[in-house]
């Protein structure tokens, strides 16, 4: 049987545990809910109903998801919207 080491990541802990987190964002799901990413010891996190950041879960990240197809379906009834009316008026 083999059996796998796992590196485990102790520098990057230590850098975020003395210096802090370096959060990147790494998904927009809408404009104003994002997914950060700390770069150093891969960290995520979101922003929850109240504004603030809490831990990506399974539970967020379902949130999240769905979240994101809902904005991105009213956005794009809203761009078919606008282009059917511009079309009206250029033919009316």
């Amino acid at each position: 049987m083999k059996t796998t080491t796992q590196k485990s990541a102790f520098i990057p802990k230590i850098y975020c545990n003395i210096f802090g987190h370096n959060f990147e964002v790494s998904k927009k799901v809408t404009y104003h809910v994002k997914e950060y990413s700390c770069s150093h010891c891969k960290k995520e996190l979101t922003t929850n109903s109240n504004g603030h950041l809490t831990e990506l879960t399974p539970k967020y990240r379902e949130i999240n998801n769905i979240l994101e197809r809902m904005y991105t379906n009213r956005i794009m009834r809203l761009k078919n919207k606008q282009y059917l009316n511009t079309e009206l008026r250029i033919t009316a």
